[in-house]
C-alpha cells in the first residue's frame, strides 16, 4: 500500500515526515496497552498501576478476572509506517472513572482505533459513541482473545450498530504485524474519506 500521497491539514507540503496523532481507544481490558506496546518503534510510555481489591467493585472485572494492571492516564508510543509518515499513538484509559480525560486526549487526533473484545461487546459502546460525538474518524479492531468465539464480522457490526463505511477488522493486539495492519487500515480509511470530501467540493 502506497501511503506517500497521504495528506492532512497542517502537514508539510514539500516532503519530509508527516506526523499524525492516532488514538487507541476501547473499553476496560480490550487490549489498548498491549497494542501500543506491540507496535511501537520506541519503548512506550505507559501509566499502568496494579489493580487492588479496593477497585474491584469500581472497575468491574467480569470477563477480565486475570487482569492485574490498568491504565490510569494514557499510553504513548510511535511508529513509522514509511519514510514519510509517523504515527503518534495515544492509548486511552478504559475505566469509566477516567473518562473525563478523554476530551483532552482527543484534541488534535486525526483518527482512532476502537479495540473491541467480542466476549464483552458492551465494554466498547462508550468508545464508539465518543468517536461519533467528537467526529473522529475511526476503524473498529476486533481483538482476538484465546477464548473468543469466531463471530461473523457483519454480526459484530450489527450488534455495535457500526455504519457500513466504517472498517471492521480482526486483529491480535499482541502481534506487531497484526497491530500495524490495523493502523494501515485506519490510514487507508482516512485517505478514502479525504478523497470523497475532495470529490464533493
Amino acid at each position: 500500500m502506497d501511503l506517500k500521497g497521504f495528506d492532512h491539514p497542517g502537514s508539510p507540503g514539500g516532503g519530509g515526515t508527516r506526523s499524525v496523532k492516532v488514538m487507541i481507544a476501547g473499553g476496560f481490558g480490550t487490549g489498548k496497552t498491549t497494542m501500543v506496546r506491540s507496535v511501537s518503534d520506541i519503548k512506550p510510555l505507559t501509566t499502568e498501576e496494579t489493580l487492588t481489591q479496593a477497585s474491584a467493585d469500581v472497575d468491574h472485572l467480569i470477563g477480565v478476572a486475570d487482569k492485574t494492571e490498568t491504565t490510569v492516564s494514557l499510553d504513548f508510543g510511535k511508529i513509522s509506517l514509511n519514510d514519510s509518515l509517523m504515527l503518534y499513538l495515544f492509548g486511552t484509559p478504559g475505566q469509566e472513572r477516567f473518562w473525563f480525560l478523554w476530551n483532552g486526549l482527543f484534541k488534535g487526533a486525526l483518527g482512532a482505533v476502537v479495540l473491541v473484545d467480542t466476549r464483552r461487546l458492551a465494554s466498547s459502546f462508550r468508545a464508539i459513541e465518543e468517536m461519533e460525538r467528537q467526529d473522529v474518524p475511526f476503524v473498529v479492531a476486533l481483538n482476538v482473545f484465546p477464548d473468543s468465539k469466531d463471530y461473523p464480522v457483519e454480526e459484530i457490526r450489527d450488534a455495535l450498530d457500526i455504519p457500513e463505511h466504517i472498517p471492521v477488522v480482526a486483529c491480535d493486539a499482541r502481534d506487531r504485524a497484526s497491530s500495524r495492519d490495523v493502523l494501515v487500515a485506519l490510514i487507508q480509511h482516512l485517505k478514502d474519506r479525504s478523497a470523497v470530501a475532495m470529490e464533493s467540493r
